[in-house]
């Protein structure tokens, strides 16, 4: 909670506590402060084994941080059940960018990169031609757009 306090965050902090509470009363306030805290969990804990004993032995390995939704997604995808470790280790991001970038820019990636390839031909191999996505597509000769009889 307090993680990111620098040092000169906290000086300012304790001197702005003496110059508030005073000298002869900061001591007296940090015992009420610790004490409240110390009540605050000590609630907090009974309230928790309180809920765990009502629930019942079904949710004995029940864990409050797991209603963080966070908390929960990283424990149900560390779990293996599903497989997606799998699926993330035959993943390769890099491979698959090159692929799309070969095929945007026209080139073969059968024979450039290393692994599995997609037996399927790209698009541009399928026309034989080398498509050039830098120049811009001519417009037409006409100024009026065409019409679309379903738009309308």
């Amino acid at each position: 909670m307090f993680n990111d306090i620098g040092p000169l965050e906290l000086v300012t902090l304790i001197v702005l506590a003496v110059l508030v509470f005073g000298p002869e009363k900061l001591p007296k306030f940090i015992q009420d402060v610790t004490r409240t805290l110390r009540k605050i969990r000590e609630f907090s804990d009974n309230a928790k084994n309180d809920i765990r004993s009502e629930l019942g032995p079904e949710f004995k390995d029940f864990e409050f941080e797991d209603l963080n939704p966070k908390a929960f997604l990283r424990k149900q995808l560390d779990n293996d059940e599903l497989g997606l470790k799998d699926i993330r280790s035959t993943f390769d991001l890099k491979r698959e960018m090159a692929e799309l970038t070969d095929s945007v820019n026209g080139h073969d990636t059968a024979s450039a990169l290393p692994g599995p390839t997609s037996s399927a031909p790209t698009s541009s191999a399928a026309s034989g031609g080398r498509v050039d996505m830098t120049k811009k597509p001519e417009a037409p000769k006409d100024d009026r757009p065409p019409f679309d009889a379903d738009a309308t």
